[in-house]
């Protein structure tokens, strides 16, 4: 994989949430992320500092209900998808569950396999979503109006559908750079017509809208032979 997913998993189960790190890591598709409280995990998601793809949130906390932190997630303004792990699967629980803004609930003891299957389904869904939004150094970033947002010039910045392809899947792979032939694949498929200069065109006019100084590019950087977005590349500028 050219990058890691972010996903935080909020259990008080030393075990099950050793066995969730262990599992959602062993491939290099996910960076799991642990916590073990209510009061944790709300701490760590609406802070800013801290970035997650998805939440993996148990009901049976120590300091409160998961469902509860849910609600309260979803009050924040907190998008991303939540997977809510429970012991019942009564159909009352399910129906609380899911009227907390959690995108699915999965009863205990449940298969990997079928968790993991959930959670790229939710992922995929999410990110072809009107509600999916990220953080791009200035800017707020809606793949699916393929649009960024400067607030504090409150520019906005259209992209082209490939423009905005580069930029999710950089995006996705975090702070790691992602070599040019698989950023090709990834957003041009395996066509032998496409070459990387193709990309290398893209990638200039990319910096020319999104860059403040785009021979000095500080936001989409050329390293190791590709490319990565540094979250924090131009904040100081703009």
């Amino acid at each position: 994989m050219a990058g890691e997913r972010p996903i935080l998993v909020v259990d008080d189960d030393d075990t099950l949430r050793a066995m969730l790190l262990e599992q959602l890591t062993v491939d290099g598709e996910f960076a799991a992320h642990e916590v073990a409280t209510a009061r944790e995990a709300e701490a760590r998601i609406t802070g800013g500092s801290e970035r997650y793809d998805a939440i993996i949130l148990d009901i049976g906390l120590p300091d409160g209900d998961g469902r509860d932190l849910c609600a309260r997630l979803r009050r924040h303004g907190v998008k991303v998808p939540i997977i809510i792990l429970t012991g019942s699967d009564e159909e009352a629980d399910v129906v609380r569950g899911l009227d907390s803004g959690a995108n699915d609930y999965i009863a205990k003891p449940f298969r990997m396999a079928e968790l993991l299957a959930r959670l790229r389904a939710q992922l995929r869904i999410f990110e072809n979503s009107e509600d999916a939004v990220f953080s791009i150094g200035p800017y707020t970033f809606r793949p699916s109006a393929k649009l960024l947002h400067d607030p504090a010039r409150n520019r906005k910045i259209r992209l082209t559908e490939k423009e905005a392809a580069i930029l999710k899947y950089l995006y996705r792979a975090g702070t790691r750079a992602v070599a040019r032939q698989v950023l090709l694949n990834e957003v041009w498929g395996y066509n032998s017509a496409v070459t990387t200069h193709t990309l290398e065109t893209h990638i200039y006019r990319l910096r020319q809208k999104i860059e403040p100084d785009p021979a000095n590019a500080r936001l989409l950087i050329t390293e190791g032979g590709g490319y990565r977005l540094d979250p924090l590349g131009v904040s100081a500028t703009v």
